[in-house]
């Protein structure tokens, strides 16, 4: 059974964040709060923990997986980016968007879109999952929490603990989230192509 965690949103308990952060450096799955909603994270190079994941959302080979990364610096690492890129993500980071960018040698290829190369960058707005990342000091393997079946994010921390519970390693209770997914941008010709509008203003990249 996953161990719940309630931690404040605007006051995060340190004690906590860390004991999380051994859950994921020890391989485990966890739950967490975003600025849009719910997520499944794993450390970044732990395959059984991804392909977990993976069973969970019942994703094809073809998803692009996040990294939650903690600012623009850890984004340059994973993936490609040029000046007018990272210009327009600098004027709009953090927030509640996903950058598809073609991804670097850092990241495993398990984890890119296997015929693009691409990976999913984001920079969430949350100060939990701030916390969280500064404390792990490296991005977060991450998708959306959205269940088979069903079309929106799992939104109350109630919901997660009672449909995961046996599913995942630990659950990060930080109140409401919402139920609106990120808004989706994809950079890999060098153009924004708005390939999802979600909570994030769409408009900058348009």
């Amino acid at each position: 059974m996953a161990k719940v965690l309630n931690i404040h949103p605007k006051n995060p308990q340190l004690r906590l964040l860390q004991m999380a952060v051994q859950v994921i450096q020890n391989g485990g799955v966890v739950v967490y709060p975003t600025d849009s909603a719910y997520a499944l994270g794993c450390q970044l190079g732990n395959k059984d923990a991804s392909d977990r994941i993976r069973r969970i959302r019942h994703l094809d080979k073809d998803h692009n997986f996040t990294l939650m990364c903690r600012d623009l610096s850890e984004i340059a690492t994973y993936a490609s980016i040029d000046n007018p890129v990272f210009r327009l993500l600098k004027a709009n980071t953090p927030g509640p968007y996903t950058y598809i960018l073609p991804a670097s040698k850092e990241v495993p290829r398990r984890l890119q879109h296997p015929k693009r190369k691409t990976i999913g960058i984001r920079v969430p707005d949350n100060l939990i999952t701030q916390m969280l990342l500064t404390e792990l000091a490296e991005p977060l393997m991450s998708v959306t929490l959205i269940l088979p079946g069903v079309q929106v994010p799992v939104a109350e921390p109630e919901d997660v603990a009672m449909q995961l519970e046996h599913q995942v390693d630990l659950i990060i209770e930080g109140g409401f989230c919402g139920i609106e997914p990120t808004t989706v941008v994809d950079f890999v010709n060098g153009r924004a192509l708005i390939l999802r509008k979600g909570k994030g203003d769409s408009s900058p990249f348009q």
